[in-house]
């Protein structure tokens, strides 16, 4: 992938450099000449509990077998005084290939592994509580004999070194995880294209991150003596070749840099070679820097076939769209569509459409393709030019607001793919959107009152309404009716509706029967409802909720019941009755009974019918009576006898 010798002629064919590479090995002694690079992380699982984790990577070609470690030793410093606490055998784990980006753009003859070692250990907070922090440490040798821009790579060590802050702060516990997961580098780079990889990474925490450019730690281990004992630090750093440091570790224009934001690695090489380069990602917590780990790791320059890049061109409103002079204009019953055209002059192009917003991100405003995205070019039968549709939503709205777009073609160049890039600027006006009016002949509502309307209907009378939904714009209309919590159909009700294009009506009626209607007093609520559609962007609906209630005859008046008799033959008062005052029967609501009892609570009269006389029975005094209704309603009073 990236780290055979180069110190070739440039034109070189890659099989040749390889074959003379095999051949140089052959000669040369074996040595545990294998470090790719790599990294420690340590990450939290509960309590005192966390997993230290070496990540090695290993030169599966040209690495001396007999170095693939099965286990390798980490120690733990205190930062202030540099004592050792820990040491900790990292048994190994996990051995695997780091894969490219584009397989199709890899090379047979170059392969790394992945060896992972990891083990948990326990920091707890007696120990670990010194507000300097610690560090962990893992010395190894060698780096690869290949590499071309540090002094005796074949003697150079590397340390792998991460700090982490203690486990308490003020007395309460402090989590930190180490930043993760950096993916492996799988590509090599091509003399004089750019070189660009994400090697970022992502905090478990949330701190904040950031990145620069460090020389490589070499540390004490040696060529002799290989694997050392965990030591502390100072650890000596590589020695950069003459003309080449910490920030020209890959020559070129510009040289390996890192943003320091997001972890990008850029560099356009303008020497061949095997070069180790080393990362430092920092991480900081409300401001304040928390720790950090460091990565090295080899990007090979070689010679690559020439390879041109696409290009793309958009066409908007029938012309062709000028970047940096040009807004596309997406009006109202207009084109919202950008027609593109992409093409390569390299034989045998795959290329790649792709759209990304700038400085936007609603994705009511996000454009999508139509048609198909890829393609090839210059092959038998393909055409030399793609075209492809890409539409922005009916509802865009940018608000008047200037929207940047990225329309982008990729193609399948090696070692990574070259763009093209055309920069759009847009205006987008959603359709004009009309508030539909329903108008009904139900009484007008209160204003600012959230509750239903009241309509109060009679027994057996038929009850009509009409409901009228129109639109300024030709939109659909529907006018519908639910009932709250039951069917129309269940208690008689009808509904009957005409929608159509900007009008709609429908009539409503009921004849209630004390077969469709209980005795509830809160009566029955249905939402009628006018609903606007077609393709408008903010649909409306409008609502009207009614509550039918149909009350009991002479609910409204008072129950109001003599409370005197004077049963002494004037023929005044003679008798208790209540047939009057009672409310009428209603449906469900029938007359049941009369209970009159005495101050003792003896029964001395009861009667199941409604029209009732009672005389007193001969006996003065106050006695108390208990009417009952068949759904249950009861009407209790006294009453006076004074013969």
């Amino acid at each position: 992938m990236y780290y055979l010798a180069s110190a070739l002629p440039a034109r070189v064919p890659l099989r040749a450099l390889l074959s003379l590479w095999l051949l140089l090995l052959a000669a040369t002694p074996a040595r545990a000449t294998h470090i790719v690079g790599g990294e420690l992380d340590l990450q939290h699982q509960t309590g005192s509990t966390y997993t230290l984790t070496l990540t090695l990577y290993f030169d599966a070609i040209n690495g001396n077998a007999a170095a693939l470690d099965q286990a390798l030793t980490a120690g733990i410093f205190d930062k202030a005084t540099n004592r050792q606490l820990q040491s900790v055998v990292l048994p190994l784990t996990s051995n695997t290939f780091v894969s490219y980006t584009n397989p199709a753009c890899a090379v047979g003859s170059l392969s790394t592994r992945k060896l992972v070692y990891t083990k948990d250990i326990t920091l707890d907070a007696a120990t670990y509580a010194s507000a300097s922090g610690y560090y962990a440490a893992v010395e190894r040798c060698c780096r690869n004999l290949a590499i071309s821009n540090i002094v005796n790579p074949g003697g150079a060590a590397q340390t792998f070194y991460l700090e982490f802050p203690a486990v308490v702060r003020n007395g309460a516990s402090f989590i930190d995880s180490t930043p993760r997961i950096f993916p492996a580098l799988g590509d090599y780079a091509c003399i004089g294209n750019l070189f660009y990889y994400d090697f970022g990474g992502v905090d478990p925490d949330g701190d904040s991150l950031a990145y620069d450019m460090v020389t490589p730690l070499n540390g004490h281990a040696t060529a002799a003596f290989p694997i050392p004992a965990p030591a502390a630090a100072p650890y000596s750093l590589v020695t950069w070749s003459a003309g080449l440091g910490t920030t020209n570790q890959i020559p070129g224009s510009p040289a390996l840099g890192i943003d320091a934001h997001t972890g990008r690695l850029t560099v356009r090489p303008n020497r061949l070679g095997l070069f180790v380069f080393g990362v430092r990602c920092a991480e900081y917590r409300k401001g304040v820097k928390i720790g950090e780990t460091r990565r090295d790791f080899q990007l090979y320059v070689l010679n690559c076939p020439t390879n041109n890049p696409p290009v793309v061109s958009v066409r908007a409103n029938g012309r062709a769209y000028r970047p940096g002079r040009d807004t596309v204009r997406f009006v109202p019953g207009g084109s919202r569509c950008l027609t593109l055209r992409y093409t390569d002059p390299d034989p045998n192009s795959t290329l790649t459409l792709t759209a990304a917003p700038l400085n936007f991100s609603d994705p009511a405003t996000a454009p999508s393709f139509t048609t198909t995205t890829s393609g090839t070019v210059h092959a038998s039968g393909q055409p030399d030019t793609l075209t492809a549709t890409l539409c922005f939503p009916m509802c865009a709205d940018t608000k008047g607001k200037v929207y940047l777009l990225n329309v982008l073609v990729a193609d399948n160049g090696c070692s990574l793919p070259k763009r093209d890039t055309v920069r759009v600027a847009f205006i987008a006006a959603p359709p004009v959107s009309t508030t539909p009016v329903l108008t009904t002949s139900f009484p007008p509502e209160v204003p600012g009152q959230p509750t239903p309307t009241v309509v109060r209907l009679a027994l057996n009378q038929p009850y009509t309404a009409t409901l009228l939904g129109t639109d300024s714009a030709p939109n659909p209309l529907t006018l519908t009716a639910t009932g709250v919590g039951f069917s129309l159909a269940s208690v008689g009700m009808n509904f009957s509706a005409q929608n159509g294009t900007g009008r709609a009506t429908a009539t409503f009626t009921w004849a209630p029967d004390c077969g469709l209607v209980t005795a509830s007093d809160s009566g029955l609520v249905v939402r009628f409802a006018l609903a606007q559609g077609g393709t408008i962007c903010t649909p409306h609906t409008l609502t009207r909720a009614i509550r039918f209630v149909v009350p009991r005859p002479g609910d409204s008046l008072a129950f109001s019941p003599p409370n005197i008799i004077t049963p002494n033959g004037d023929g005044l008062n003679e008798a208790f009755t209540l047939d009057q005052a009672l409310p009428p029967d209603f449906c469900a609501s029938q007359f049941a009974g009369v209970s009159i009892f005495s101050r003792w609570g003896r029964l001395v009269y009861q009667s199941p019918t409604r029209s009732f006389t009672w005389a007193g029975g001969g006996v003065g005094g106050i006695y108390y009576y208990l009417v009952t209704f068949t759904d249950g309603r009861r009407f209790k009073g006294w009453v006076e006898v004074m013969p």
